[in-house]
């Protein structure tokens, strides 16, 4: 990386996004590799579902108004129910195919970024078979940390939605009701995103240090103390970058049928050229705003160390140890 770890702790929001953006370009070859591999797939995938899924969802909507306006018990009305039981279990059964490859692939894209840029943070020999023969054995930590994640948010979220729930019933729909929902809701949203940077900088933990599952989380809260408003300027970029392709996919290409397909076709792919950019740099944004909060709380990385255990291959993947990479601290 180009800044001095001591220097890293003084980067803000503007410094982070220059150094990623400056891995980027000075690593081009291996990040295109990387993206080819990886990265393109996840992104077209992800396109191709929404559109898939608004084919398949049209299909639903017409045979069951059909269904709405049919005799009950007649051959016509049995054959429509029929059709859209069949329907609804493609339907699921393709967002259950669909989050499981996006899943390995967004992990897999996970892991590829990080390895690489440790490696050249420790000024490694670094190439796009090495990185792709030690990606597999990363992945193993990485899902054993989103099943925790996974876990935390579902039941965040069912504590959350009850505490809602009872909101409205006990409080009604009167104004002092309305403004303890807005107020509880915040206060939801709030920690959903706060749980979402933790489980964000917490893959980057599971693939440099030897913790992950809940304990990578818990090492990630630790990390981000101090950072949390940079962090925070991170994820809601992304997120309005991510949120804002989406949202332009969805309504000129996947539900908006007036233009022709010619246009279509045109802003899909600039959706899809756009939305593999802001993966990568997200991936890359991540793994730096990792390095600056490590120097952030003077957790001095031995890069000779560092070096030393991304350069065992033999058997299992062999993380970075407590003792080496929680480091020493060092002062300023």
């Amino acid at each position: 990386m180009n800044s001095e770890q001591e220097e890293l702790q003084f980067l803000g929001f503007f410094g982070i996004l220059k150094e990623s953006f400056n891995v980027i370009f000075s690593w081009r070859k291996i990040f295109s590799q990387i993206t080819l591999a990886l990265i393109l797939p996840l992104s077209f995938i992800f396109l191709a579902h929404i559109q898939i899924s608004q084919f398949i969802f049209v299909d639903i909507l017409r045979d069951e108004d059909a269904l709405e306006y049919s005799r009950t018990g007649t051959p016509y009305y049995d054959k429509l129910s029929n059709a859209v039981s069949s329907e609804w279990v493609a339907f699921w059964l393709f967002k259950a195919a669909y989050f499981t490859v996006y899943l390995i692939l967004s992990l897999l894209s996970t892991s590829a970024v990080v390895y690489t840029i440790a490696c050249i943070y420790t000024g490694k020999e670094i190439s796009f078979k090495k990185v792709m023969s030690v990606v597999p054995k990363v992945w193993k930590r990485l899902i054993v940390t989103f099943l925790w994640s996974f876990a935390v948010v579902l039941v965040y979220n069912l504590v959350a939605g009850l505490c809602l729930l009872l909101s409205v019933i006990i409080m009604g729909f009167s104004s002092v009701g309305v403004a303890i929902f807005v107020v509880l809701f915040l206060l939801y949203l709030s920690g959903f995103v706060y749980i979402t940077l933790i489980w964000q900088l917490a893959s980057v933990v599971s693939v440099l240090e030897d913790v992950y599952g809940i304990q990578a989380m818990t090492k990630s809260r630790g990390l981000i103390k101090g950072k949390m408003g940079i962090a925070l300027a991170l994820f809601l970029l992304l997120i309005l970058c991510f949120g804002g392709i989406q949202t332009v996919f969805e309504i000129e290409v996947a539900f908006f049928w007036s233009l022709s397909v010619g246009v279509r076709i045109l802003i899909g792919t600039v959706c899809f050229l756009l939305l593999f950019k802001v993966i990568l740099f997200g991936l890359v944004a991540e793994t730096v705003l990792y390095f600056v909060c490590k120097s952030y709380h003077h957790e001095n990385i031995d890069k000779s160390i560092l070096a030393d255990h991304l350069e065992v291959y033999l058997g299992e993947y062999v993380p970075l140890k407590s003792k080496d990479v929680q480091l020493e601290q060092f002062h300023v």
